[in-house]
Order: structure tokens, then sequence, then C-alpha cells
């Protein structure tokens, strides 16, 4: 295998709130919305944080999408999501939501009305993936993927473990429906592992480390952090500096233009205006 370097980690802001149930780290930094991490369009992760029990569940009220998908990864916690489309549901520890919301769609997502009650740890992730252009069109869908029903690839010589959410790992097969090729692999490496990982030739790699410490290419990537490796190569080699959990996100590029203004990313500015009409107009539909 030919490696895919290194070039650049990703130093990311401090934290900010979402609603008043996420307090997240964007973790793309500068590079969210542009094509050095296509498909992948931005990532918010909100580390473990404890809240007192109330009976008002914190979280985020409806809001619109258009243009592409959200997929929300619980790591602590259980979240309630609810939208225009009439889905429901409720996202526990290990579960991934995946939602589409490409022509557009109302969303809103609070703390599970049980788990704000009991109060406790809330911690999760959320990634926007982009959609080509022929599909920005389609109709909002929405996967609810339980934690049990994501397969668990051991790594070589007692590595560690990735759950393959979506793509292929070794012969395992991921249960997410993606639009454009990717894989999205929650890694868990044990301190001092060394493992290779297969990546596509031209396929974008990010690698944000949630906990621990890794070493890629006799660079340090410290919690809070992102790799980004060149296109070029076909391989990536992590060595686990402390144990660690980290998000394995690889793809095909789509290299169109983005256009994005809020919770829309569309290709043009037109666009972005047509997706603000259609949605003051009721046509992505209210909760």
């Amino acid at each position: 295998m030919t490696p895919k370097v290194l070039v650049r980690v990703i130093d990311t802001p401090q934290p900010h709130w979402v609603g008043d149930g996420f307090l997240v780290r964007p973790l793309f930094a500068d590079l969210a919305f542009t094509n050095a991490v296509s498909p992948f369009l931005m990532l918010d992760y909100a580390a473990p944080a404890q809240f007192k029990p109330s009976d008002t569940p914190p979280g985020v009220g409806p809001h619109p999408h258009a243009g592409f998908e959200t997929v929300t990864i619980v790591y602590d916690g259980e979240l309630e999501h609810r939208d225009s489309a009439g889905h429901t549901g409720l996202i526990g520890k290990g579960d991934v939501q995946w939602m589409t919301a490409a022509r557009g769609i109302v969303h809103e997502e609070f703390h599970s009305r049980g788990a704000s009650r009991r109060g406790g740890t809330v911690s999760m992730a959320q990634l926007w993936v982009n959609l080509p252009r022929r599909d920005k069109g389609a109709p909002p869908a929405y996967q609810d993927i339980r934690d049990a029903d994501i397969p668990r690839v051991e790594l070589a010589s007692g590595a560690g473990v990735a759950r393959v959410i979506a793509g292929e790992l070794l012969g395992a097969k991921g249960p997410a429906r993606t639009f454009s090729p990717m894989n999205v692999w929650d890694i868990k490496l044990r301190a001092g592992a060394e493992v290779e990982l297969p990546i596509s030739e031209g396929d974008n790699a990010v690698l944000p480390v949630f906990h621990g410490a890794l070493e890629i290419g006799g660079r340090a990537v410290d919690a809070g952090k992102v790799a980004l490796f060149a296109r070029e190569g076909d391989a990536i080699t992590l060595r686990a500096r402390a144990d660690t959990q980290a998000l394995l996100l690889a793809g095909s590029p789509i290299d169109e233009p983005i256009a994005a203004q809020g919770p829309f990313v569309m290709n043009t500015r037109q666009e972005i205006q047509q997706a603000m009409d259609d949605y003051r107009r009721g046509k992505m539909g209210s909760l």
C-alpha cells in the first residue's frame, strides 16, 4: 500500500452552544464547506458534559435544512428527533441518525424527555454530508441506525476495534445508505497500537480525534485536533500514544461548487435564495 501523506493537523476553534443542549466544537475549522474535505461539509463534536435533571429537555427547536444530510452519532445520553416529513426517533448511546434533508426539511433535536428528567452525561457528534447536484432535489429521508446493527471489526494484532457506520472495512459493510461513496468508521485504538487502514486512491480522508492521542507520519494529533490527508495514496497508518477514539471519514470528492448559508448548502447563491424562499413559503413543511 502507498501511504497518504498527512498534509495538515487542524487546530479547532473554541466550543459554542447550539441551542441550550449541545456545547459543540466545530472540528473542521476553516476547512468546513470546502472541497478539501468533500464529500463532508462540517463536523460538530460535543464532548461529554453533565446536565442537571430537568422537566424541560434542552436542545434545538424547529429549524430547516436543505441540500445535504446530517449524521448524528450519540456517544452518551439519549436524543429525541422529530421532522416535517413525519419521522420520529429516539437515538441512544451508540446509535446513529442519518437524515437526508435534500430538497428541504424542518426538524428539531432535544435530549429525550426521560434522559432529561434523569440528568447525566451527554456527548455526540454531528456530521454534515454534502449531496451531489443531481441529488439535492431528492425527497427527504431518515435512517434510524441502531448500535446493534453496526458491524464491529477487530483490527489486526489486537490494535482495537472499528464500528463500520458507512462504507466497508475488511469485508464488513456499514448499514448506512449513501448518495456518494464514503466510509464512516468509529475507531477505538489501545495505547501503543499501530494500525494501517485502507483508503481508496483519490479519496479525501479526514480523521478527527475525540479522545486520546495519535502519532501519524511522525506528527502528534491530540484530542480535539483533526488530521487531513492528501488524496494520493491508498492507506493511512496510525499509532496510538494513548487509548484513543477517533472518527475516520473518507470519501470520493464531489468537486462541485459549494454555496452555503446557515442551514442550506447548494451549488449557487441563486439556489440558496430559492431554498430560503421555499422555507418561508412552507414548502419544507412545519412542526
